[in-house]
């Protein structure tokens, strides 16, 4: 009777899990259709931006062009945290098109060396899944 009681509990949290993680891969990004994967090359992914003050604000932008034979369509792009944000074109990049994601970082209440990342989901292969990040050094203000 033990087992029997066991084994349910873990089928119905196993089904728990399984409903949530599908529900939160929907709201974060729609699969793309079966064969319409393209490629893309990344000018830079990783930046350096030096060294900055405390309470300033940056503007980067990561451009990419899309170098497969379908058009390019971005389903999200997540900053790591509260003080970056991103936009991207919410158009399809079609093949051969070069467009940019553009972050923004605020250094206000931020010190000293920082490395912040952004995932970008879009429909290429052989990863659908795109990291890019910065790094920069920020000098506190005297006070």
């Amino acid at each position: 009777m033990k087992k029997v009681l066991f084994s349910l509990i873990v089928g119905i949290a196993f089904i728990a899990c399984n409903n949530t993680d599908e529900t939160a891969q929907v709201q974060t990004a729609a699969p793309a259709a079966p064969g319409h994967l393209t490629s893309i090359e990344w000018v830079d992914s990783a930046r350096n931006l030096g060294k900055i003050n405390e309470g300033q604000e940056l503007q980067i932008a990561y451009k990419f062009k899309n170098t497969g034979s379908h058009p390019l369509v971005i389903q999200s792009v997540e900053p790591g945290c509260g003080c970056t944000v991103a936009e991207y074109p919410k158009h399809p990049i079609a093949p051969g098109e070069e467009a940019v994601i553009t972050g923004a970082f605020d250094s206000r209440g931020r010190t000293r060396l920082q490395y912040k990342e952004i995932l970008v989901r879009m429909n290429t292969e052989p990863s659908g899944v795109h990291k890019l990040s910065f790094s920069d050094d920020v000098t506190p203000t005297q006070r």
